[in-house]
C-alpha cells in the first residue's frame, strides 16, 4: 500500500521558520514530480513549489525567497523550508508526488493527508 505522509505544521509566530517534510513509502519504483500545495481557509487549494526528479524548482510568487523546496531521492522524501513567514501563509500544506508503482507503466498522483500551518503572534 502506498502512504504519503506529511509532518513538520505548526503554530509559529511572524517572520520565523518551519520546514515540513513529506515521506513517500510502498511499492514504488521511481518518484517524478514531487510539489506542495496549500489551502487556506474558504480558499481553493493553490500550488505552492515544484521539484522534479533532476532538481529544477519552480515556486509560485507569493512564496519566492521565503520558501525552499527539496527532495531527497533515496529516502522517498520531500522538504519545504520556510522562511519569513506571515499571517497569509496560514494554511493546511498538502505534499504532492507523482509515483511510478513496481509494476506499472504510468505514474499515479498521490496526495498526503495535509499538515496545518499557523502564523500568528
Amino acid at each position: 500500500q502506498v502512504q504519503v505522509v506529511e509532518s513538520g505544521g505548526g503554530l509559529v509566530q511572524p517572520g520565523g521558520s518551519l520546514r515540513l517534510s513529506c515521506a513517500a513509502s510502498g511499492s514504488i519504483s521511481t518518484i517524478s514530480a514531487m510539489r506542495w500545495y496549500r489551502q487556506a481557509p474558504g480558499k481553493e487549494r493553490e500550488w505552492v513549489a515544484t521539484v522534479t526528479s533532476s532538481g529544477v524548482t519552480d515556486y509560485v510568487d507569493t512564496v519566492k525567497g521565503r520558501f525552499t523546496i527539496s527532495r531527497d531521492n533515496a529516502k522517498n522524501a520531500l522538504y519545504l523550508q520556510m522562511n519569513s513567514l506571515k499571517p497569509e501563509d496560514t494554511a493546511v500544506y498538502y505534499c504532492n508526488a507523482l509515483l511510478l508503482l513496481s509494476g506499472m507503466s504510468v505514474t499515479t498522483s498521490y496526495w498526503g493527508q495535509g499538515t496545518q500551518v499557523t502564523v500568528s503572534s
